[in-house]
């Protein structure tokens, strides 16, 4: 499924929506170019899990990935924009993430270790504002 973003407040709604839908065990995997919007992507999705729109979310590029406790149980959020290749996840605790509800921006460097029932976004630019490009389960595409 396709949809334009034509700014900034239309990628958290949708952000809002997932998660809305999310629950632990659940797997959200971002592409796209820098700049596509992942990241604020990433952030509304966690704040509406979290149930607080002022909640600090910074990007976990430098620490890869960033953990918080939400009502409907952990998130992990991964930036695997430097990570070496897939055989790193382990000491990020891949794994264990999997219980809870796992974000993952630059999602193409997880290789063979892409779960196989994660939702896909692709993000990319489009004129002034961004599409994205949405495939995987289908409870994520359920209007009810």
């Amino acid at each position: 499924m396709r949809r334009s973003l034509p700014d900034e407040s239309a990628t958290q709604a949708l952000a809002q929506r997932l998660a809305a839908k999310a629950r632990p065990g659940d797997v959200l995997l971002l592409h796209g170019p820098l700049g596509a919007g992942k990241s604020t992507l990433a952030r509304a999705f966690i704040r509406e899990l979290a149930q607080d729109p002022a909640l600090p979310v910074p990007s976990p590029t430098f620490t890869l990935v960033q953990s918080y406790d939400t009502p409907r149980g952990p998130v992990f959020h991964y930036d695997l924009w430097r990570l070496d290749g897939p055989d790193a996840l382990a000491e990020l605790g891949w794994d264990e993430a999997q219980d809870g509800i796992v974000l993952v921006e630059w999602a193409e460097r997880l290789g063979p270790l892409s779960p196989p029932g994660a939702l896909h976004l692709t993000l990319s630019h489009q004129g002034t504002g961004r599409e994205i490009e949405l495939s995987g389960n289908e409870k994520w595409f359920d209007e009810s």
